[in-house]
């Protein structure tokens, strides 16, 4: 590696952050970026794994109030410009692959 060169930081498989599209805005307060991460498997219950592989709207309703960073309520993500919530969809879906199907989907 050369000096000028850094080297860059490991991705943490656990976590991701999104900028909004849209901010969303509670009060005074003006949200520009999520931050996601992996669910543990208490924060899936009520919840089926395959409807949240798909992104169902629904779902993603009840999972992303358990795992975002400000935590967003439910009516505040049925607000959500969709390409947001498309977004922050993926960040999930990818949060159920394995982490060597993960890393292998970034090299690809």
């Amino acid at each position: 590696m050369k000096a000028t060169e850094q080297a860059q930081p490991a991705k943490n498989f656990n976590e991701e952050t999104i900028a909004l599209d849209t901010p969303i805005i509670r009060g005074e307060t003006t949200i520009t970026t999520l931050t996601l991460r992996k669910p543990a498997s208490g924060e899936l219950r009520g919840v089926s794994l395959i409807d949240l592989a798909q992104m169902d709207v629904l779902t993603l309703r009840k999972v992303l109030p358990r795992i975002t960073t400000p935590t967003l309520t439910d009516i505040e993500i049925g607000r959500m410009d969709p390409a947001d919530l498309l977004q922050c969809g993926v960040a999930v879906g990818s949060f159920l692959l394995k982490k060597s199907d993960r890393e292998a989907a970034l090299v690809a």
